[in-house]
């Protein structure tokens, strides 16, 4: 069983031209979604890390099962007025305008090793503002896994300083 043939491709989503990956049909197989959630651990378990941090919404559902692997613990990143504490926020650039994620600023101590995991690299934008407000926490960004990467978007590029791995790849 190929993951990437567990991956249902949409034309033309959310805008003529764009190819949207859709996880869920990966996501609704067990054996398939086990096998992405075992290999994405296989991914970064060399970098030993104390806790694994993922992004709204689907980082929550690959991340979190990789950081009970792993038996690290799992912070998240959300989108602005989710999250009820003290919070560092960090913008970042869309095709058409700005976002913003936020994360709480007692979710990593000092001197912890990060991974960040996510189900897609594209841009690198969700990735680079995570990584400025882990570090903002102080917390050491070991590296980032992805369960796909599309490579003519670049996103790697922008976060090119940074161990990059990802399990399925799209040109």
């Amino acid at each position: 069983m190929e993951l990437k043939e567990m991956i249902r491709s949409i034309p033309d989503y959310p805008e003529k031209g764009v190819i949207f990956r859709d996880i869920t049909t990966l996501l609704k197989d067990g054996e398939g979604f086990q096998k992405a959630i075992d290999e994405l651990t296989d991914l970064v378990r060399d970098w030993e890390p104390d806790v694994i941090v993922g992004m709204e919404a689907r980082g929550f559902i690959v991340g979190a099962p990789v950081a009970y692997a792993l038996g690290c613990g799992f912070v998240p990143v959300r989108k602005p007025g989710k999250l009820p504490y003290d919070k560092y926020t960090e913008s970042y650039e869309l095709e058409y305008g700005t976002d913003s994620l936020e994360i709480h600023k007692d979710g990593i101590e000092k001197g912890q090793k990060v991974v960040i995991i996510d189900d897609l690299l594209a841009t690198g934008g969700t990735s680079k503002a995570t990584i400025s407000m882990v570090e903002k926490s102080g917390g050491k960004v070991m590296g980032l896994g992805f369960l796909i990467e599309l490579n003519g978007l670049k996103g790697r590029e922008e976060i090119q300083e940074y161990d990059v791995k990802s399990i399925i790849k799209y040109d």
